[in-house]
């Protein structure tokens, strides 16, 4: 699989733990630490990290054993290394995660986190619609939820892949697949009037549809400005994940069936979209739980 470009794929984990798992500092060292192992022995393996199979992380876990750490440090990397190859099968950079087989401890839980519909309501009620940057940021916002899109997706995204008419968005994903997305006429209605406000030389087909300072955007700038406005709306920490994972648990609470949602997601492997049948069923407990009146 094609390595994609962008910041190292261990910072994006590291990341991803501060802003949507919210640890702490000091534990996300904890993580940065145990992946710089990782990442000397893949160096040293002559691979890229996410190219490491099975048989090779049970070398690097025996090759920890021979450096007689203590055994709590050696669970607590392999516990690390699970949670690393989750998140890169969860958000799309590989297919399939290379520890089921691992003899460690059990992972913990990388549920993707996802917004309710009221906290949605209120997150495209922050941008100020009033200012130029106000409409793209409200556009974004709509059209990540509506079309479930990957972050690299949403950057590269140009005017002539868009059909505001039709509703429909077309999209390469990964390995190069182009694949086509509806989108509702509420994303449609806020790309049409950020467009109308667009300078005529920056909308022609060719041209970038996100911009900031008539620059496209960056994966970092995207970040922030969903992390920002996740903020103002006093929701938990937010990425531009969220708003993907949002987009399938929503479509599969109202009824989608499962493999529809993969092809929407773009996902090779139906396994991969399965996980979010494991977040409807908590969703589906908790409900029944608040209000069966004999549940409990």
């Amino acid at each position: 699989m094609m390595r994609r470009n962008g910041p190292p794929l261990t910072k994006l984990f590291l990341s991803y733990l501060a802003i949507e798992k919210g640890l702490s500092q000091n534990t996300i060292a904890n993580y940065a630490n145990d992946l710089a192992r990782l990442t000397h022995f893949a160096h040293q393996a002559h691979k890229p990290i996410e190219q490491l199979r099975a048989r090779e992380l049970r070398q690097f876990i025996a090759q920890l054993n021979r450096e007689r750490l203590s055994p709590a440090t050696i669970r607590r990397v392999a516990s690390t290394i699970r949670g690393f190859y989750a998140f890169l099968v969860l958000d799309d950079y590989i297919d399939n995660p290379p520890t089921d087989d691992l003899n460690t401890p059990p992972p913990v839980s990388y549920l993707p986190n996802f917004l309710t519909e009221t906290q949605i309501h209120a997150l495209f009620g922050i941008p100020d619609v009033s200012s130029a940057e106000g409409l793209r940021d409200r556009a974004i916002l709509e059209l990540m939820y509506a079309a479930g899109l990957r972050v690299t997706e949403v950057l590269s995204l140009l005017h002539k892949h868009i059909d505001l008419r039709n509703g429909l968005l077309t999209c390469v994903g990964k390995g190069r697949k182009e694949r086509t997305i509806p989108f509702g006429r509420s994303a449609a209605f806020a790309i049409e009037n950020y467009v109308a406000a667009k300078p005529f030389a920056l909308k022609t087909p060719n041209s970038h549809l996100f911009l900031h300072n008539q620059k496209p955007l960056t994966r970092q700038f995207l970040w922030t400005l969903i992390s920002r406005y996740g903020a103002a709306a006093t929701i938990d920490p937010i990425s531009p994940h969220t708003l993907r994972h949002t987009f399938a648990t929503h479509l599969l609470q109202h009824g989608a069936e499962l493999k529809h949602v993969q092809a929407l997601l773009g996902h090779a492997d139906i396994s991969t979209t399965a996980i979010y049948t494991h977040i409807s069923e908590k969703y589906l407990r908790r409900s029944y739980s608040k209000h069966h009146p004999r549940a409990t």
